[in-house]
């Protein structure tokens, strides 16, 4: 039996994202490319003999109860596999919270990983995989990580090679994001051809590790909506471009923008801009990181 265990939960961004339609269960089809990258929040799991599932958080604000994705994870094979003891989860936040960096799906991911471990219940990546999309639609790619193409209502995964590495500025300003509001506002059918992300090219640039060309093919059909809601991520993104960046976009419905560089001192004078020079005023969080790749998983 283990008694602990320390997890790493990697954030993603999405390098693609194109909306194709809304389905009959309200879900929307979508095509997408995710990429992990290497910020990611540490998860302790602490086996208790008495039952039950404790979580602790380093935010006020986050539920520690049925509410909590990590919550509900470790639930759902404990109940599946009737585990009797218990598990304490202590989840220490990094990544942006509700800033469309799958950081909730990440930590659930790595609980699933965790749990099954622990209490040695012998699941494969796949049969988690199958699992996870039942507490979120990213958990699946969680699970996996890596750069992969994404499809469905992000459940169908294909994995890609890995991107060629580089460093990944991310930003995060101090606002919220509504998915909903988002989403619902989105009318995919009206956009032109061009407001697509080609994600088909994307997907060969990758094949053919050509990162200037795949940062070339960055699009994010969300955009549409974020942006005019709120200008500040599209000022963001036009600060990354300014000072270097080969490519710049919203991570998922945002808010928060990323920067793809492949000149490392171009990369550390724009996070010095956005962290204490004039961009300091356009967002909260910054972060300076790259790639998190497939080959180099390993979740202690």
């Amino acid at each position: 039996m283990v008694r602990h265990l320390g997890l790493k939960a990697y954030g993603k961004i999405n390098l693609g994202l194109d909306v194709l339609r809304k389905r009959e269960d309200g879900y929307h089809e979508v095509r997408m490319i995710m990429q992990t990258v290497g910020l990611y929040d540490r998860i302790d799991l602490i086996y208790r003999d008495e039952p039950g599932i404790k979580v602790e958080t380093n935010l006020y604000y986050l539920p520690n109860n049925e509410n909590n994705l990590v919550y509900q994870a470790a639930k759902l094979l404990m109940e599946e596999f009737g585990v009797k003891q218990g598990i304490h989860i202590k989840l220490k936040k990094f990544i942006p919270v509700a800033a469309g960096m799958a950081g909730g799906s990440s930590d659930a991911a790595a609980v699933l990983f965790g749990v099954n471990r622990m209490f040695g219940l012998g699941l494969s990546q796949q049969k988690l995989m199958e699992r996870g999309v039942r507490i979120g639609a990213d958990v699946p790619y969680c699970v996996m990580r890596g750069t992969a193409l994404s499809e469905g209502i992000g459940e169908v995964l294909t994995p890609l090679p890995s991107m060629p590495q580089c460093q990944v500025l991310i930003a995060k300003p101090g606002i919220s994001v509504s998915t909903r509001f988002v989403y619902e506002n989105l009318h995919a059918n009206q956009l032109k051809p061009e407001q697509h992300p080609d994600i088909d090219a994307m997907v060969e640039a990758i094949k053919q590790g050509d990162i200037h060309k795949a940062a070339g093919c960055m699009g994010n059909v969300l955009e549409t909506v974020t942006i005019p809601a709120h200008p500040v991520v599209g000022r963001i993104k036009e600060v990354m471009m300014e000072r270097g960046a080969e490519g710049s976009l919203m991570s998922g419905s945002g808010p928060t923008v990323f920067g793809l560089f492949t000149n490392p001192r171009a990369a550390s004078d724009a996070y010095e801009y956005l962290r204490y020079g004039k961009g300091a005023e356009l967002v909260r969080q910054v972060y300076l990181t790259n790639f998190y790749n497939r080959k180099e998983q390993g979740r202690e």
